[in-house]
C-alpha cells in the first residue's frame, strides 16, 4: 500500500511582515536622525543667525530685556562701521593673510614634497619639530618678538604681521600638504620618471594639478588662522597696521550701547572668509577628503 507525503506550502506572509517593520523602523529612525541633526545644526547656527539680526537693529533695540525679534531693520550700524574708517583695518588684514597664505603654500609644496615622497634620515624628527613649534604658548614669545621688532625698526607694520603669519600657518600647512603627498600613487611619479620628467617637471606638471585640493583647502584654513588672529596684531601695531580683529575690539565701549555695531562689525568682518570658503567649498570638500576613499 503506497503512502502520500503531501507538502504544505510555507506562507511568506510572515517572512514580507517582517520586512515591511524592518523598513518602517529604520524610515523612521532615519527621520529621527534627520531631526536631531537639524535641531543640533540650528543650535550651533542660532549664534550667528543672533548676530546677524541684531547687526540690522537700533542699539536701543539691541540692548532690550527681553530681546526683540520683531524690528524695523536699519543699515545704519553699518554706515556707521564704514565712516569709522574700517576700511583701513579691512586692507591690512586682506594684505597681510593674503600674502601670508600664498608665502605658507610656496614653502609648505616643496617642504611636503621633500618629507612624504622622498623623505631622508630624521624625517619624523623634522616633522615633530614642525609640529612642536605650535606647542609653545604665544604670550612666551611676544616680549622677544616686540624687542626684536622694535631694535629693527619695524613695529607697527604690517610686513612684521606677514613674517609672523607666515610662521604661525607654516607647520599646520606642511602637515596637511605632506598628508596630501603622500595620497599620490607611487606609480604616477614612476610613469614621470620613465618619461624622463625631472623633478621640478615632476612637481609642477605631475603633482601640483593632482594635490590642488588639497592646496586649496590648506590655503583657506591658513586664510582663516591668519584673518581671525588678534594677540600679534594688537601688541605689535598701532594704528598704522592694525588689523580687523583689533578694529572689532575697538567698537567696545565702556560708556553708552555698542552692540548692534558691534555686531555690524562683526558680520562684515567675517564676509571675507565665508565668502572665500563659499568659492573654495568645492575644492575644500575634495581637499579634505583625499584618501578617505581609495
Amino acid at each position: 500500500m503506497a503512502t502520500t507525503l503531501t507538502t504544505r506550502p510555507t506562507s511568506a506572509a510572515p517572512a514580507q511582515g517582517a520586512i515591511k517593520d524592518r523598513e518602517q523602523r529604520r524610515r523612521i529612525n532615519s527621520s529621527l536622525l534627520t531631526s536631531l541633526t537639524w535641531i543640533i545644526a540650528f543650535l550651533f547656527f542660532a549664534p550667528v543667525l543672533w548676530l546677524a539680526m541684531t547687526a540690522f537693529k537700533q542699539e536701543s533695540d539691541a540692548a532690550s530685556s527681553p530681546p526683540k525679534f520683531f524690528f524695523e531693520p536699519t543699515l545704519d550700524q553699518f554706515k556707521h562701521v564704514l565712516d569709522s574708517g574700517a576700511g583701513s583695518y579691512f586692507g591690512n588684514s586682506l594684505i597681510a593673510t593674503g600674502v601670508s597664505a600664498l608665502l605658507v603654500i610656496i614653502l609648505a609644496v616643496p617642504a611636503s614634497y621633500a618629507l612624504s615622497i622622498r623623505p631622508v634620515k630624521k624625517t619624523q624628527d623634522v616633522l615633530f619639530f614642525f609640529i612642536s613649534t605650535k606647542m609653545l604658548p604665544v604670550v612666551a614669545v611676544i616680549m622677544p618678538i616686540y624687542v626684536i621688532a622694535g631694535q629693527l625698526k619695524v613695529l607697527d607694520s604690517i610686513w612684521t604681521l606677514v613674517v609672523l603669519y607666515t610662521a604661525m600657518n607654516l607647520p599646520i600647512a606642511v602637515w596637511m600638504m605632506r598628508s596630501f603627498f603622500q595620497e599620490v600613487p607611487s606609480e604616477v611619479l614612476e610613469a614621470a620618471s620613465m618619461d624622463g620628467a625631472g623633478l621640478l617637471k615632476t612637481l609642477r606638471i605631475v603633482l601640483m594639478p593632482m594635490v590642488a585640493p588639497g592646496m586649496a583647502a590648506t590655503a583657506l584654513i591658513c586664510v582663516i588662522f591668519a584673518w581671525n588672529e588678534f594677540f600679534f596684531a594688537l601688541n605689535l601695531t598701532a594704528g598704522r597696521a592694525a588689523t580687523t580683529p583689533v578694529f572689532l575690539v575697538s567698537q567696545m565701549t565702556s560708556e553708552g550701547l555698542f552692540l548692534a555695531k558691534l555686531s555690524a562689525a562683526s558680520v562684515l568682518a567675517s564676509l571675507p572668509v565665508v565668502i572665500a570658503g563659499w568659492m573654495a567649498q568645492k575644492q575644500l570638500v575634495r581637499g579634505l577628503s583625499m584618501g578617505a576613499v581609495k
